[in-house]
């Protein structure tokens, strides 16, 4: 597509008569997706060359992870420039050829912004250091150490340090609540919010169909910075000063009001530290802020509370009062984007399943799981092929994720914690987990790149890929593609009623789906061993006659339709109980 294309030629944001709350997401991490020049990282027109395969999943939304020129510390999440594309992801023509590719087969595409901090190289950041008179200083948050000439208070980032980093230049601190390299921006700075806007336009213009907000809710803090009192707490001890802050809504409001309520487009808010009340307020149609906020709280199940890092037992329990609180008692107006992994957080066939024994199972038992629950679905790249964690990484060497590397350093080099200890904590969460290319082929390149990749492909590339699995019937990537397909295909799968059944049976996770006259019945077994399950009696009266939609054994299936059954491990069943 030329450079010289005029608005009038640009495609349009996508519309149809689909809710927009049925969308099925499927996040492309652009650096590990597919290499098209041999440099061995993912690029734009290697998602082009995938098209077809995209396509054939049957998902209505690609989430492009930041593309936007970057020094790439944080691989994106520290912007340079909110207007360019990074010159190893491709060009302007490159995003414009795959946005029209996108939309001619019916795939709206989804941008990342992050707003809450740029990189300490973006042109703002260098004038801002200037000088305390320069016009770009107030562009940032800035404050006087104390009178000892400590930091301004005692916050820890999210990479364990202090939020503070002292400027030589001009004796005061500037405010970064993840690495010192991406400082804040001061969204109480009227100017920075219409600098944000108009960024964010200069892509709704080129018609892109929305964005997922990166931090969305971190924009405004207390500026009064008070100590936290949560002085055990390792990472980000000072969030209830900032997250859900005191302008939040304000500034959200406002931005809608200038970027995204102007176009057809649809909104995903990343929200940490939030109860159903806060994602009501977010998210409530008449309040104009964000369409959805993606609900976190099961992708941290098992991290510790004061330390990210260290690992908890997490019982079925658990995660079923987790996502009664989020699809049974939130607002029926409000709205959640549910995923279970994502480029932050490992896969969701290593925590919630069976990578080892069961890995095919489990991810199948996963795949239903996450296309039948209320809420706009989020699939990362992989999980499709059930692909698993890198159990192949075994020093700090391998890698490459700034906060994994940032608590190696402060635990080991300036605490002196044991190095092994640590490792391990390390090597079994970091997100690199997430971030190994994807495994299209068993080739040594994995079919993603002919040159050297930027992280090591995962060795059980042989047993786990799509060309592969493209030629199995019971593969796990065609299992998604059924799934995606049933939910497409019946409204009550993404807007229908969630009510749990036999909540407190330790193994076994089940739910009715209802909607006008559509009703399911989802029964999981989150189980490596066989488990026996018995349904209630009003249940019983429905299940005979019922079609198993999707079911991992017919046995089985057979057997829970005359009301108990003894279910194999990570066994899966869909009953449609009515309409049909």
């Amino acid at each position: 597509m030329s450079k010289q294309l005029d608005a009038a030629r640009m495609p349009k944001q996508l519309q149809s008569n689909m809710n927009w709350k049925e969308n099925i997401v499927y996040e492309i991490y652009v650096r590990s997706f597919n290499d098209s020049n041999g440099d061995g990282i993912g690029d734009l027109r290697g998602i082009l060359e995938k098209l077809d395969y995209i396509e054939s999943l049957g998902i209505t939304a690609v989430w492009l992870s930041p593309i936007f020129d970057s020094p790439n510390r944080d691989y994106g999440y520290d912007v340079r420039d909110y207007r360019a594309i990074h010159p190893e992801y491709g060009t302007m023509d490159d995003f414009d050829e795959l946005l029209a590719a996108l939309h001619e087969r019916g795939i709206r595409l989804i941008m990342e912004i992050v707003p809450n901090h740029t990189s300490s190289d973006h042109p703002w950041f260098k004038e801002a250091l200037e000088g305390r008179d320069n016009p770009y200083r107030d562009y940032y948050i800035w404050r006087s150490g104390s009178e000892d000439g400590s930091p301004p208070n005692n916050w820890s980032s999210f990479l364990g340090d202090s939020v503070w980093t002292p400027d030589e230049g001009s004796g005061e601190y500037y405010f970064h609540t993840y690495a010192s390299h991406q400082p804040d921006l001061n969204w109480d700075n009227p100017q920075v919010r219409r600098e944000m806007a108009d960024a964010i336009d200069f892509w709704l213009k080129r018609r892109v169909d929305g964005f997922r907000v990166d931090t969305a809710n971190v924009l405004s803090k207390d500026t009064s910075f008070p100590d936290t009192e949560d002085t055990r707490r390792i990472q980000g001890s000072g969030e209830q000063y900032y997250k859900n802050g005191p302008h939040i809504h304000e500034y959200l409001r406002e931005l809608h009001e200038r970027t995204f309520g102007r176009y057809p487009v649809f909104t995903l808010g990343e929200s940490s530290q939030v109860e159903p009340e806060d994602v009501e307020k977010y998210t409530l149609p008449e309040r104009h802020e964000l369409d959805l906020v993606l609900m976190i709280e099961a992708s941290k199940i098992c991290d510790r509370s004061e330390d990210m890092w260290q690992s908890k037992p997490w019982e079925l329990r658990h995660l079923k009062d987790i996502m009664r609180k989020w699809l049974k008692d939130l607002h029926p107006d409000a709205w959640i984007g549910m995923y279970l992994s994502n480029h932050d957080h490992v896969r969701m066939v290593s925590y919630l399943g069976d990578d080892l024994e069961h890995r095919e199972e489990s991810a199948k038992m996963l795949a239903v799981f996450l296309m039948t629950l209320r809420g706009t679905p989020n699939l990362l790249q992989g999980e499709e092929l059930g692909m698993t964690n890198a159990h192949f990484f075994n020093s700090i060497e391998d890698i490459k994720e700034q906060q994994a590397l940032a608590y190696y350093k402060q635990q080991v080099e300036e605490r002196g914690e044991d190095p092994e200890v640590i490792l391990r904590r390390v090597l079994e969460k970091n997100r690199d987990h997430s971030r190994t290319p994807m495994q299209w082929t068993d080739e040594p390149g994995a079919g993603f790149t002919t040159g050297s990749p930027w992280q090591r492909i995962n060795p059980n590339k042989s047993e786990i890929n799509a060309r592969e699995q493209e030629n199995d019937p019971d593969s796990v990537l065609n299992l998604y593609r059924r799934m995606i397909r049933l939910r497409r295909e019946h409204p009550a799968l993404s807007l229908g009623t969630y009510e749990p059944v036999l909540e407190e049976h330790e193994h076994i996770y089940a739910y009715l789906r209802e909607y006008e006259s559509e009703r399911w019945l989802i029964v999981l077994n989150f189980s490596k061993t066989p488990t026996e399950a018995e349904l209630p009696d009003d249940l019983r009266k429905l299940l005979p006659g019922a079609e198993c939609a999707i079911c991992s054994d017919e046995d089985g299936a057979a057997k829970l339709t005359e009301g108990a059954a003894k279910l194999d491990a990570y066994a899966y069943y869909a009953f449609r109980l009515s309409g049909q």
